[in-house]
């Protein structure tokens, strides 16, 4: 199969954000979800969330634009030291098994699927998509409980979603934080020394990290690294990385706080598992909105593809450069920079999670 190659050239600076979409956020520095407070509901502070994202400027489209300049096409896999991400435009079973075994991975031991169950009414990933991939490899689906209500916020409640997602039909389903929290060492941050994940995390020796990418209304987007983040947070992990590990308010917390302790979060997650993780985001029904939302945004976007690494900063970097490059991108484009939402990848790279410079390789005849 011959496979088609892009090389992005990004650094550290990014200089197409410079160009483009950092002197908007330089304003903002902080711009993100609102404080919400007392007895404000959170409807309300999602409707003041999007008045923000009503007052972006076209300088969206045009990061956009410029994003876009930066892949070149070749036909031979470049010796650049950097990771490789596999991409597929087939968004079916199919394409899904294909790009896992485009990495070429062997998980031994107790094997983890971790993705998101979604609220009732959101873009979880159905299982008419994952159902073989899970079973080819005899996984368990691994959640955490939420922090902020809704349906899954209990672990009875939160089975009985899992159940009516079709979840329990393909694989024996385990929320791992029904037995309370494990604490991992956070090394290397600025915002958190400690995260708390689910106990049941410790039962696993390989993590399949298969998640949504999507927009979100307090990260800007959600794909790999909120899913080993936020996602595999207990629920008093997430209020702890929501406040910006400071124990405090999840919802009047310093934005940036929020980002950088994500990607602290994320990495303590990687660390202990020393390389037995692989991360595989599928870009459909790429909403404004979180599967956290009972109610999201439709989508105004193309489907894209699905995507799959070994390094979680390259993956959803990769996804991001995508939506950046689409022409019907704008609403998410929008979402991301009214959050901040780069910032989380760029303290990711900083801290060793990963890197934002990466290969890309279709998988498509």
């Amino acid at each position: 199969m011959r496979r088609k190659i892009w090389v992005l050239i990004l650094t550290m600076g990014m200089t197409v954000f410079a160009m483009a979409g950092c002197g908007q956020i330089g304003e903002n520095r902080n711009v993100g979800e609102p404080a919400r407070t007392e007895g404000q509901t959170e409807e309300a502070q999602t409707e003041e969330a999007d008045k923000q994202d009503s007052r972006q400027s076209a300088a969206s489209q045009e990061n956009a634009d410029v994003q876009g300049s930066h892949s070149v096409e070749s036909t031979d896999v470049e010796n650049t030291g950097a990771p490789v991400v596999y991409m597929t435009t087939d968004i079916s079973s199919d394409g899904l098994m294909a790009i896992y075994e485009a990495l070429g991975a062997s998980p031994e031991g107790s094997i983890a699927v971790k993705l998101s169950t979604g609220e009732p009414g959101s873009n979880y990933l159905r299982t008419d998509l994952i159902g073989e991939l899970v079973q080819s490899l005899n996984a368990s689906i691994v959640e955490c409980n939420t922090a902020y209500g809704g349906a899954r916020s209990s672990t009875a409640m939160h089975y009985q979603v899992a159940e009516d997602h079709g979840y329990t039909a393909i694989a024996t389903v385990d929320i791992m934080d029904e037995n309370g929290s494990m604490t991992l060492p956070v090394t290397g941050g600025s915002n958190l020394t400690e995260n708390y994940v689910g106990a049941n995390f410790a039962n696993y020796d390989y993590f399949v990290v298969l998640s949504h990418f999507k927009g979100h209304a307090m990260a800007g987007f959600g794909g790999a690294i909120k899913n080993i983040s936020i996602g595999i947070a207990s629920s008093e992990g997430k209020a702890h990385i929501h406040s910006g590990g400071t124990g405090g308010s999840m919802w009047g917390g310093d934005q940036d706080a929020f980002l950088v302790s994500m990607a602290e979060a994320g990495k303590s997650v990687v660390d202990y598992l020393d390389g037995n993780i692989l991360y595989i985001n599928v870009m459909n029904r790429l909403s404004v909105d979180c599967d956290c939302d009972g109610n999201p945004s439709e989508p105004d976007m193309h489907d894209i593809g699905i995507l799959a690494s070994f390094d979680p900063v390259a993956v959803d970097q990769a996804c991001v450069d995508l939506v950046y490059g689409a022409e019907d991108g704008g609403s998410l484009v929008k979402r991301i920079e009214s959050r901040n939402g780069l910032h989380t990848l760029e303290h990711a790279q900083d801290i060793g999670l990963g890197s934002r410079v990466y290969q890309l390789v279709s998988i498509d005849e």
